[in-house]
């Protein structure tokens, strides 16, 4: 594998867990976010919070998209 192809798969998987967070957002606003923008997009830089977030009042659905955003 050369550097072009890590990279790729690099921000495959990061636009990917940025799309599962913009959409964790949205679902799990009245739970987790209710304080913030409604309109809010989610960045790179937003994923501590997203994960902190999901992790202290979105459940048992939250944990598993927290595992997922993990990874």
């Amino acid at each position: 594998m050369d550097a072009r192809t890590s990279t790729a798969e690099g921000d495959a998987a990061r636009q990917r867990r940025l799309a599962l967070a913009q959409q964790a957002y949205r679902d799990f606003f009245a739970e987790c976010f209710w304080s913030s923008d409604p309109g809010h997009r989610v960045e790179e830089r937003d994923l501590p919070w997203i994960i902190r977030n999901l992790r202290e009042h979105g459940g048992h659905r939250g944990y598993r998209i927290v595992a997922e955003l993990c990874r």
